[in-house]
């Protein structure tokens, strides 16, 4: 057989060709994270948690990313579990700082905390910046909750100050009163996020959009149709907003009562056929369906509600759906991930740790060290590692 040369895998002869092509022959139907460039004038939103306020492994609770050309990166609601799929798509972890929520229900912001205490293991070397809104009191805000669950994290921190760099444990919180209509509520980079009003629960939901280079994000987070997204929600070239199981579906799973299933679905959220209505009203580049569970036994009944109200072009969220978005189309995808990667290497050099800010531990815990086994069983290993690593002898690597 002759030798193989670059670019004869390709050539046909007569109905058959003589060998299989070595090279990419064609653009993926998946979106595999660091495979492709993201251009100038792109915008590219992974879903990271569509589920219900009880996760599962098929679906994270509510959490969006918002990847732009310009480099930036945004995180829109951070709902349990949703870092996990975050960390599947191997992006620096010192590229991700910007979250903005929407309201303070655990399923939309519960994975704050592995956000901000994963993402400054993970190489974060600066602080988690956090947007949120008021609420109808002080004690119902978000800069109230964020310093709540940052002081419930005060053995954790003070556990890591002195070992990494202590900036990526840092927390900026940034509270803006909910009743802002389309306020902006931040602005840098040729981005403006702006916010207005939703209708959930009690006072202090909202929802957002972002615009960016001619191009529009909006996203509901959870409400009850309203005036304020019919008008602000307009010329999305994507808009994510809520629709719930149907109340069929939340009697025969969740098991709610009839009674139950009303407020729930009609109520507190929207329903399927009111999604459609919404999303007819404000005639987006693309509808996407959020926050249902999208399983085979019942995507057709929420599906088939939602074009009793609405015809255009729509898309069923599940975790990892991906969709970039040009003034020229709209592309649909699903991530293809690797559920066992590890966290992507930091983008940036961090700063050295203060080892001033170490908190040593007390003489009693000490004396329950076993130095003498693990001298004997690790200090080869070590002596070894050093030597193949380079590592000179110091106070912080044994020697």
């Amino acid at each position: 057989m002759a030798d193989r040369q670059p670019g004869l895998g390709h050539q046909n002869h007569g109905n058959w060709m003589e060998q299989s092509p070595v090279e990419p022959r064609a653009a993926h139907s998946g979106y595999f994270p660091n495979t492709e460039y993201l251009s100038a004038d792109e915008m590219r939103v992974i879903i990271l948690g569509s589920g219900m306020p009880n996760p599962r492994k098929s679906q994270a609770s509510a959490s969006i990313l918002v990847e732009l050309g310009n480099g930036d990166k945004f995180i829109f609601d951070i709902g349990s579990e949703s870092v996990a799929n975050l960390g599947a798509l191997e992006i620096p972890y010192d590229w991700v700082d910007k979250v903005f929520i929407t309201h303070l229900h655990q399923d939309h912001f519960a994975d704050l905390v592995a956000l901000w205490i994963g993402g400054w293991t993970g190489g974060r070397h600066g602080p988690l910046r956090i947007w949120g809104p008021s609420g109808d009191t002080p004690e119902l805000g978000t800069k109230s909750c964020v310093e709540g669950f940052k002081a419930s994290m005060m053995w954790d921190v003070t556990s890591r100050n002195g070992e990494i760099p202590a900036a990526g444990g840092e927390l900026e919180i940034h509270e803006f009163d909910y009743r802002g209509e389309n306020q902006i509520v931040f602005q840098e980079n040729g981005v403006t996020v702006r916010s207005w009003p939703a209708v959930h629960a009690i006072d202090g939901a909202v929802s957002y959009s972002l615009e960016w280079n001619g191009l529009k994000f909006v996203f509901a987070g959870d409400t009850y149709p309203n005036k304020w997204f019919v008008e602000y929600g307009k010329d999305a070239d994507i808009a994510i907003h809520e629709c719930f199981p149907t109340m069929d579906q939340l009697v025969e799973q969740y098991k709610f009562s009839p009674a139950t299933a009303i407020n729930v679905a009609v109520h507190v959220h929207t329903a399927p056929s009111a999604f459609g209505a919404i999303m007819d009203r404000i005639n987006p580049r693309m509808a996407v369906a959020w926050h249902f569970y999208n399983d085979f036994d019942t995507r057709y009944d929420v599906y088939e509600q939602i074009r009793e109200t609405y015809k255009g072009p729509l898309a069923m969220s599940t975790d990892l759906v991906v969709f970039n978005i040009t003034t020229d189309e709209v592309r649909v995808r699903e991530a293809i991930v690797n559920p066992a990667t590890w966290p992507a290497p930091p983008a940036s050099e961090p700063e050295k740790p203060d080892h001033s800010l170490l908190t040593p531990r007390s003489k009693f815990i000490n004396d329950g060290m076993l130095s003498d086994l693990v001298e004997e069983v690790v200090g080869p290993q070590v002596d070894d590692f050093k030597q193949r690593r380079n590592v000179p002898s110091s106070p912080q690597t044994g020697g």
